[in-house]
């Protein structure tokens, strides 16, 4: 490998970790240096171009530590026959990296991955020497995230959530049969087996730090996985099946999806164009649906075509509500929560403050349009206290109405 500058290193190597999406702060641990101790902060919310309530834009340093591989996953960029520029760090140039990057304000916090040279115990060994000098060397207090190798060491794997506030083992595809042919050299099995372990390692950390104030923190942040979307024949439906089955058995934190880009001299197995960056949005719809609405992944499902795939044109909550009218109109001053968050264009938010105002009022259609983008979406799904759509529910082109920019639904009121 030629020597390279470490600005030709960063350049090669933070290109190379743009595709993995799997890196968020949310849900770690609070820690600040402005009692003058320490290095860093992990106060704010939102890493990698997140942007904060007041309008902040706050980021991580996101890179590899090598792009270099020993492995030769077909849809990978860095797969050992790719023919691109390598590059390597140190884990001391990363830590100087991050310390430099912070210092000047550009970052929050790392988030670090790599290809696996000589072994995944070495490799893994190399990520969590770049965590514990941060921590125990420069008392760095800001986020960090490592991608773990799911056939390293447990204990080198245990020792990644000593250091960082989250972990995550990326599932790659969403099938076996997806993950044999695209990626042999890695097992499904032994994937799930590293996560069931991770799991396990938190609670312990948890009960932990219950019993003894000074037991160390374990990934407080939790951990979290990635599926590419588009690479192989899994359907929408079963995507969302197997992050239904990822959340309920190994507590994940979040399911990232990310759109399946062709690479240079790509493989002849995979696919010539990538999916639609839309699909890949629906997809996070879904997975807000089973998280936060209710949603069973069979209700999800339900809403995809004959094919299995989402529909593009509109999201999953309102292809759920087109098919399944039975459940509609919702009355906003009597239904339940349950009811509430299935009706298409109210969020938590809005469902929550409904409830919780409707004790002391009653909600007209314009009080509901003050709590929603748009009201159009809602009126044939609702009935307040004074609009009824008796004859709009039952229409054929109610999707076509919903969907408009410009609609006059007040006609067919009651």
């Amino acid at each position: 490998m030629a020597q390279l500058d470490t600005r030709e290193k960063l350049a090669i190597l933070a290109d190379a970790a743009k595709y993995d999406a799997s890196c968020a702060s949310s849900g770690t641990a609070k820690r600040d240096s402005s009692s003058g101790k320490g290095v860093g902060s992990t106060e704010g919310m939102g890493i990698c171009h997140g942007y904060a309530p007041d309008g902040r834009c706050i980021s991580l340093l996101k890179i590899l530590l090598t792009n270099s591989c020993i492995f030769d996953c077909h849809y990978c960029i860095n797969r050992k026959s790719s023919n691109v520029r390598r590059a390597r760090f140190t884990a001391q140039e990363v830590v100087h990296l991050t310390l430099s990057f912070y210092k000047r304000n550009y970052i929050e916090g790392l988030f670090l991955s790599s290809g696996i040279i000589r072994s995944s115990n070495y490799t893994m060994e190399q990520l969590v020497e770049v965590a514990r000098s941060l921590r125990e060397d420069h008392d760095f207090r800001g986020y960090i995230h490592l991608k773990t190798i799911p056939d390293a060491d447990p204990e080198l794997v245990r020792q990644a959530g000593l250091h960082a506030d989250r972990v995550s083992i990326n599932v790659e595809l969403p099938t076996e049969p997806g993950l044999k042919r695209l990626a042999p050299e890695k097992s499904a099995p032994q994937i799930e087996g590293a996560m069931l372990g991770m799991k396990g390692a938190i609670e312990d950390g948890k009960d932990a730090r219950k019993k003894y104030k000074s037991a160390p923190s374990f990934a407080p942040a939790g951990q979290s996985t990635q599926m590419i979307v588009g690479a192989d024949a899994a359907t929408d439906g079963d995507i969302v099946r197997k992050a239904s089955t990822l959340y309920d058995r190994f507590s994940l934190r979040r399911v990232y999806y990310s759109a399946f880009s062709p690479i240079p001299d790509a493989s002849a197995v995979l696919p010539l164009q990538r999916p639609p960056l839309m699909r890949e949005h629906r997809l996070y719809q879904s997975d807000w649906l089973m998280r936060f609405y209710g949603f069973k992944p069979a209700e999800v499902v339900s809403a995809a075509g004959a094919d299995g795939m989402l529909p593009l044109d509109i999201d999953p909550k309102l292809a759920w509500a087109l098919k399944f009218r039975e459940h509609f109109p919702v009355d906003i001053n009597k239904g339940s929560r349950e009811q509430l968050l299935r009706v298409p264009g109210l969020g938590t938010k809005a469902v929550d403050r409904i409830i919780k105002s409707r004790r002391f009022r009653t909600f007209t259609l314009d009080d509901v349009a003050r709590l929603t983008v748009s009201v159009a979406k809602l009126r044939p799904f609702i009935v307040t206290n004074d609009w009824r759509p008796t004859l709009l529910t039952d229409r054929a082109d109610l999707k076509s109405l919903v969907t408009r920019k410009t609609q006059q639904l007040e006609l067919f009121a009651a």
